[in-house]
This record gives C-alpha cells, sequence and structure tokens, in this order.
C-alpha cells in the first residue's frame, strides 16, 4: 500500500519540491493551500513531476482549525513547511509570529489524533544562532526569542519550541530541518518567496548595492530531500538537522557569480553598513535584515550528513540555475 503524506504550504517555494521530490520516491501526496489559485497553479507545476490522481489538495489555514483533520487522515509521514517568510519587519509581530507558532501548535495536534507516525517541521537555522555573535553553532544551539533578533527568528524559534514542548509526552516522532538560506529554482508555478524575490531583484539591477549580509546555504532540492530522507531514516526521531553551508556564503559573492555569468545590471558595491542602519529607521525590509549585518556564523552540519546522507549541490549551481529560471 503506497504511504500517504502530508506537505502543508505545498503552494510554496519549498512545498512544491518537497511534494516533486515525494513523487519521484513513489509516495502519495496531499497538500494543503489556503486559495484555489495558488492551488491550482502548484497542481500543474507538480503535474510535470507525478500522476494527477497521487496527488489530493485541501484548503486550509495555519490560524483555522477547517481543515486540517481531514487533511491528515490516512497520513502516515507530515512535512509541516507552511509558515511566513519576510525580510520585512511587520508593524505587529503577530502578523508573522501567530500563523508560525498557532500554526504549528494546531497541525501537531492534527497529526497526534491522526495517529501520524513522524511529523517533520520546516523550522530555520533563525532558530539556532540569529542574535548570536560570529561564531560556531550546530544542532544543540538556540536563538534568545527574547532578544533583539527580529520577528522572522523569533517565529521560528518560537515555533520550533512549541513544537518540541507540544509533542513531548506523544508517542508520535518529531525531526526539524533548518536550513539556512534557500536557493536553486522554482518548479515554474508563481513563486513569491523572499529569497526569489531578492534574487530577482539583484538579476533585474533593483538592487542598487549589496548588504554585508552572509548565510550558510543550501539548494532547494536539497532541501526536500533531507525532508523526504528524515521520514524513515533510523536515528532521525527526536533530532534537529542543520541544512546549510557549514561556512557562510556571502551576498557580495554570489552577486559576483552571476556579474560573471553575464547578468550584467547585478551590482557587486557593497553598502555601508551604516548606511544600511539608517536606511533601517525608514525602510521595514532593510531594518530585518540589520541584526544579521556584519555576522559570520558557522554552522555544525555534521549529523545532517551523518544520518540523513546529504550530499550538497554546490552553492554557485544553486544561484546560476536559479538565475536561469528567472530569467525565462
Amino acid at each position: 500500500m503506497t504511504e500517504r503524506v502530508l506537505v502543508t504550504g505545498i503552494t510554496g517555494y519549498i512545498g512544491q519540491h518537497c511534494g516533486a521530490e515525494l513523487f519521484r520516491q513513489g509516495y502519495e501526496v496531499v497538500g494543503t493551500a489556503r486559495s484555489e489559485s495558488k492551488a491550482e497553479s502548484t497542481r500543474s507545476a507538480l503535474g510535470e513531476v507525478g500522476p494527477a490522481d497521487k496527488l489530493t489538495l485541501v484548503e486550509a489555514d495555519l490560524l483555522s482549525d477547517d481543515g486540517w483533520d481531514e487533511a491528515v487522515t490516512g497520513c502516515t509521514y507530515v512535512l509541516h513547511v507552511a509558515s511566513p517568510f519576510v525580510f520585512a519587519e511587520p508593524t505587529d509581530e503577530n502578523e508573522l509570529i501567530a500563523p508560525a507558532v498557532e500554526g504549528t501548535t494546531r497541525v501537531i495536534a492534527a497529526a497526534q489524533r491522526a495517529g501520524v507516525k513522524r511529523f517533520v517541521l520546516t523550522s530555520s537555522v533563525a532558530a539556532v544562532s540569529a542574535g548570536k555573535s560570529s561564531g560556531r553553532y550546530g544542532p544543540e544551539s538556540w536563538s534568545d526569542s527574547d532578544a533583539k533578533i527580529g520577528t522572522y527568528s523569533k517565529s521560528k524559534t518560537l515555533a520550533e519550541r512549541a513544537a518540541w514542548k507540544l509533542n513531548e509526552d506523544n508517542d508520535m516522532e518529531l525531526v526539524a530541518i533548518n536550513p539556512g538560506a534557500v536557493l536553486g529554482p522554482s518548479l515554474g508555478a508563481a513563486i513569491d518567496g523572499q529569497s526569489v524575490t531578492m534574487m530577482s531583484d539583484m538579476i533585474a539591477g533593483k538592487m542598487p548595492m549589496v548588504p554585508d549580509l552572509a548565510f550558510g546555504m543550501v539548494d532547494v532540492r536539497d532541501v526536500a530531500r533531507l525532508h523526504v530522507a528524515s521520514m524513515t531514516a533510523d536515528g532521525a526521531a527526536g533530532k534537529r538537522f542543520i541544512a546549510a553551508s557549514t561556512e557562510p556564503a556571502e551576498m557580495i559573492d554570489l552577486a559576483k557569480t552571476l556579474k560573471d555569468a553575464g547578468y550584467d545590471k547585478v551590482s557587486i558595491r557593497k553598502a555601508p553598513t551604516i548606511l544600511m542602519k539608517l536606511m533601517g529607521l525608514f525602510n521595514s525590509e532593510v531594518k530585518g535584515m540589520v541584526p544579521s549585518l556584519g555576522k559570520r556564523v558557522s554552522l555544525d552540519n555534521s549529523a545532517t550528513f551523518d544520518v540523513l546522507k546529504w550530499e550538497p549541490t554546490p552553492v554557485e549551481d544553486s544561484v546560476l540555475e536559479m538565475a536561469v529560471a528567472l530569467s525565462k
């Protein structure tokens, strides 16, 4: 009997790739979408990978109980990918925190009621190293949600902590995948992810200067493969896995890679940090970048290699393939 997997947020950048990878490995997929328009574009994109009768889409929202019990019925595994990600600092932090924390709590509770075997949570390195000084951090490290770490980082930290707390007395197995900055081509459906938007702006010349940011990077296809591998891998239950390069890749180097590849509109001027901080007083998106400016964080991803048998896609390949896809 084919096993069934729920992918929350399957209409998103990572979610679509998770659905595609599950199809490739023979699973039946249930995905959640917030609207019919998003569902239709995702159905079309995934139809290029797997048979239509292996995909079921259910309308469900992270801020509502409606639809979740239906979505998880009959599922052996859950990949909880859905969660908002934007650099911009919202006027009200609950715009990010509520769907991240309440949504995670809601989906875990539904999965527990349905007797799901293993629940894989898409967290982030933002829950590992945000607000830390430059240094090396791993699965045992946690960002301090009481510090000034930015609303997105706070939302991911609180959501992952809530997941571990809620599941500590339950038989359902829990795994967290903590990606760094995610790059790589989308599947073709319209995607409004933050990394996609930033890359599009760089290629179009809409980013006159490059901020002094450096992150552990990961290909979106690797993120999907790691999610699927963690559903069944021995020794994965109860653990966090860093899905990012050991050493951070600088945004200015990504810009130079694009420039060298012929994307002439890409700027390779680095923005002075003092200018970025001043701009952050008036621009919510720049304000969201300020806590990470100048930081150089290394990550301990050894468990990801050892347990999930990760074979990373080179960052340069991810950048260039993403650029090609966005240029079509």
